[in-house]
């Protein structure tokens, strides 16, 4: 039984979060507040403390669970920031929400140990790593120091490589086979508290995207809650040839499709609508039992 995350069937509790538990009985969801000013839908969009506040506000009133902060934009080909730059945007940040907001479970996106050392004692409840520990070798014993709950992703390559022709000979094996080795290394430390994320549009095509979904629920053998991250992303704005700024009911469709197969948490940039997709798919949940 994963440490600090007890499971019975399809329920989690996220435990040893700074004194926030959340439990999944049912799907939540992570609102997405991004600090960079070059992410691929949002960027640039909060400038001072007022509107940054006015959004979490925002993402809480319309169900986030979690506020997801992130400083260093992961969108293919992005500029590569220093540590030094990236904590000087989520630092604040994160104490800003601490301070307003008492019980709200804040999550650090960063793939650097350091940073999310820092934010978490600054008050941010769980680290989301992109980079699954493969960017910075001191990730892993961070975490298992640290004890709060920590999403591993895949990835392949890192944010500058990883869409530069990613090839795989059976995508959805080596994902298991890459969340095995990980979930090991960070057993073997001591370490369960684990959230798995597929890491959809981090080193993979249009077409792998949609072999990962399609096989999410095979990913439940591992134990551990399920994030899924698709919000507007090109996966949908290539099949849809549409933006990312009109591709919501794209995303609502793929949300959907994740929470079918298994998702527990569903990070977003539209919170009112994934809370939605939640309800009515929670109906059609209690009616195949």
């Amino acid at each position: 039984m994963p440490l600090n995350i007890e499971s019975s069937q399809d329920t989690f509790f996220l435990k040893n979060m700074n004194g926030i538990s959340l439990k999944l009985d049912e799907p939540t969801v992570m609102g997405i507040l991004n600090i960079t000013p070059d992410s691929f839908f949002d960027g640039g969009s909060y400038k001072n403390e007022e509107e940054i506040l006015q959004k979490v506000a925002q993402l809480i009133t319309e169900g986030s669970t979690i506020i997801d902060v992130g400083g260093y934009s992961s969108r293919p080909n992005a500029e590569h920031i220093s540590e030094e730059e990236e904590l000087a945007r989520v630092l604040p940040i994160i104490l800003l929400i601490r301070e307003n907001y008492a019980t709200i479970a804040i999550s650090i996106d960063t793939f650097r140990s350091e940073v999310a050392r820092q934010c978490v004692t600054a008050g941010a409840n769980i680290i989301n790593d992109i980079s699954g520990g493969t960017l910075d070798p001191k990730m892993f014993s961070t975490v298992a120091e640290l004890q709060v709950p920590y999403i591993l992703m895949h990835i392949k390559g890192n944010p500058q490589t990883m869409q530069e022709t990613p090839t795989y000979q059976n995508v959805v094996e080596e994902v298991k086979t890459y969340f095995k080795e990980k979930i090991d290394a960070l057993y073997r430390l001591g370490f369960k508290n684990i959230i798995i994320d597929l890491g959809y549009g981090f080193g993979k095509t249009t077409e792998h995207n949609y072999q990962l979904l399609s096989a999410q629920h095979e990913f439940k053998k591992f134990g551990l809650p399920i994030l899924t991250g698709v919000s507007r992303k090109s996966m949908i704005t290539k099949i849809l040839d549409c933006s990312p700024t009109e591709a919501l009911n794209g995303t609502t469709a793929l949300n959907t499709i994740a929470l079918l197969n298994g998702a527990n948490i569903l990070r977003v940039h539209d919170v009112k609508e994934a809370k939605e997709t939640i309800k009515l798919v929670e109906q059609i949940k209690q009616h195949k039992k």
